[in-house]
């Protein structure tokens, strides 16, 4: 069991989300970041699908009722246990009785807390993610709040090694101002030669309205050379569309299943941890790509994750 101390509305228990319902009207939902999600998992020695807190609203302050294994990932931010310092995407042991204090992040927007056997809510329609918007999964379908009791599951045998282990982040964090790689959408024959020259020249900036739903940008306006009006149709997270204002939003983890507004373009899944982990303010370019380069992508997050798994796996000790 975990005791939260000090938090914001913002922080709930996420996993990798709600996968295959979005036919049947269930979001997606789970972790903004689904990368730092699993290594935090993985440096722990948690199965891929088990669920984390994701901390979005900082200080955040938690205190261990039982001995267990901790990683701290995502932005970077200080993390201190019991007044130890932890570097950065690190695990180590906790003991009962330590305290676990997080500072707002200097470069990001969300950390990722993973606890060894994961934190065990119930399982909702397959997955114990936090749906914050419509209020269900996660610890009472809503976020952390001073006095909220975690449960852990069980944990895996073993134990980390004195001091911890450690990784260096995945590929492409120390490079922020790589563009987010998107593949053209339906309506992109839609949009206007210049419309689509502006989507992948422009400097977009985050505004205000960011939230787990989506991301609104603001820029030039885009528009379309074909008006014509569009059925509701299904979205992804990433789904990038076009309101009759002509600045684009994002979907993002709890982006509505359906919409009308047209689509332009939709983020790649190996770079959807960028808009996770984007602040209000912060510049964002596109940079449209094919498909093979997207799938390339995957398989090379898939692939750091695997050594990432077995490096963990070696390190623990009986």
């Amino acid at each position: 069991m975990i005791e939260i101390l000090s938090s914001g509305a913002l922080n709930s228990v996420q996993d990798r989300g709600r996968r295959g319902l979005l036919s049947s009207g269930v979001s997606r939902s789970g972790a903004m970041d689904v990368v730092a999600l699993d290594a935090a998992n993985a440096l722990v020695g948690n199965e891929a699908g088990a669920a984390a807190i994701e901390v979005a609203a900082f200080p955040f302050r938690l205190r261990f009722e039982a001995a267990t294994a901790v990683a701290v990932t995502g932005a970077l931010a200080e993390a201190r246990l019991s007044g130890r310092r932890l570097p950065p995407w690190w695990a180590t042991e906790a003991k009962a009785g330590d305290e676990l204090t997080i500072a707002p992040p200097t470069a990001g927007a969300r950390v990722y807390v993973a606890v060894g056997g994961g934190i065990d809510v119930p399982l909702l329609l397959g997955a114990r993610a936090t749906e914050i918007k419509s209020g269900y999964g996660g610890h009472e379908g809503r976020g952390l709040r001073r006095g909220d009791h975690l449960p852990l599951g069980p944990r895996r045998p073993g134990r980390l090694p004195d001091g911890g282990i450690g990784t260096p982040p995945p590929p492409g964090r120390d490079r922020t101002d790589e563009p987010l790689r998107v593949l053209p959408a339906a309506e992109w024959p839609d949009f206007s030669e210049e419309a689509r020259r502006l989507f992948a020249t422009t400097s977009w900036r985050v505004t205000a309205e960011a939230d787990r739903q989506g991301c609104r940008l603001d820029g030039p306006e885009l528009t379309r050379q074909r008006p014509r009006e569009l059925l509701s149709h299904g979205i992804v997270p990433g789904t990038v569309q076009v309101p009759p204002a002509g600045r684009p939003i994002v979907q993002l983890a709890e982006a509505n299943t359906c919409g009308g507004y047209p689509k332009i373009a939709t983020v790649i899944e190996a770079d959807l941890w960028r808009l996770g982990q984007a602040m209000p303010g912060d510049a964002l370019r596109f940079a449209v790509v094919g498909r093979d380069e997207a799938l390339a992508a995957l398989r090379e997050t898939a692939g750091w994750l695997d050594r990432l798994r077995g490096a963990a796996a070696l390190y623990r000790v009986s």
